[in-house]
C-alpha cells in the first residue's frame, strides 16, 4: 500500500504547522460544586471548549502512564515504530508519587493511536515501504489534530495503551488474526489487541467479552 502525503512533510513533525494552547476542562454540578477539573491540558488552539472537554474528561488515560519509558526492540520493525514499556530502573530513581500519571496532552493520544495503527499495518505487511508507513503515521496524526478524521469511541479509550505505555490487563476474550500465521488467536492481554470497535449489546443479559460473550 502506497501512502501519499497531503498535509505533512517527510522529516518534519506533523504538528509543526499547528498551534497549541493550554486549557482547563471542568464539570460542575447545578449547585456550582466541581465534579471534575483538569488544568494544563494541551490542545490545538483551534479546538473548541467542547472538543477539549470530551478528550480531557473521556479519552485521556487517567492512570498508569509511566513517567519513564524504554523502547522494545523488534528486528523486523523500524526503530521509530518499536513499542514502549515501563523503564523500571529509571522509575525507581523517581519519588514513588511521580512514577505513574495520566495523559494531559492530545498529542499523546494521537501518537498512541496512529502509532499503533502503523505498527499493526507494518506487521501485517500492508505498506509498500517504510516511507509509506511513516507517511501513514504522520498524515493520521495531522488529521486527528485538525479534526479532519476521527475514529469511534473505543479507539480513543483503548488503542495504543500497550504500544505506547506497555499497559496490560487480564485477557477479556478478544480475538485477532495473527499476521504471520493467519490464524485466529485469543489476545493474551486486554490492551495488546484491544476491543477497538463499537459494541452491539442486544439485551441486559448479553456479555460483550469473556466466555460466551457476543464477540
Amino acid at each position: 500500500m502506497r501512502i501519499e502525503r497531503h498535509y505533512t512533510t517527510d522529516g518534519q513533525s506533523p504538528y509543526a504547522a499547528i498551534s497549541f494552547r493550554t486549557a482547563t476542562s471542568e464539570i460542575r454540578n447545578p449547585d456550582g460544586s466541581i465534579v471534575f477539573r483538569l488544568d494544563n491540558v494541551e490542545v490545538p488552539a483551534a479546538w473548541s471548549q467542547v472538543a477539549t472537554d470530551v478528550i480531557a474528561q473521556k479519552y485521556f488515560r487517567k492512570a498508569g502512564v509511566p513517567a519513564r519509558l524504554k523502547r522494545v526492540e523488534e528486528n523486523a520493525v523500524p526503530s521509530w515504530l518499536w513499542r514502549s514499556e515501563t523503564d523500571a530502573e529509571a522509575l525507581a530513581a523517581l519519588p514513588e508519587a511521580e512514577r505513574f500519571g495520566a495523559e494531559t496532552d492530545v498529542r499523546q493520544v494521537f501518537d498512541r493511536m496512529a502509532g499503533t495503527w502503523a505498527y499493526w499495518g507494518w506487521k501485517g505487511g500492508y505498506f509498500s515501504s517504510e516511507a509509506d508507513a511513516r507517511a501513514f503515521f504522520d498524515e493520521l496524526r495531522f488529521m486527528l489534530a485538525t479534526q479532519k478524521a476521527a475514529p469511534n469511541s473505543p479507539q480513543w479509550f483503548n488503542t495504543g495503551l500497550h504500544w505506547a505505555y506497555g499497559i496490560e490487563g487480564p485477557s477479556q476474550g478478544h480475538y485477532y488474526v495473527d499476521p504471520w500465521t493467519k490464524e485466529l488467536v485469543q489476545s493474551a492481554t486486554a490492551y495488546e489487541h484491544p476491543q477497538p470497535h463499537a459494541c452491539f449489546i442486544q439485551s441486559v443479559s448479553d456479555d460483550l467479552v469473556n466466555e460466551g460473550g457476543i464477540m
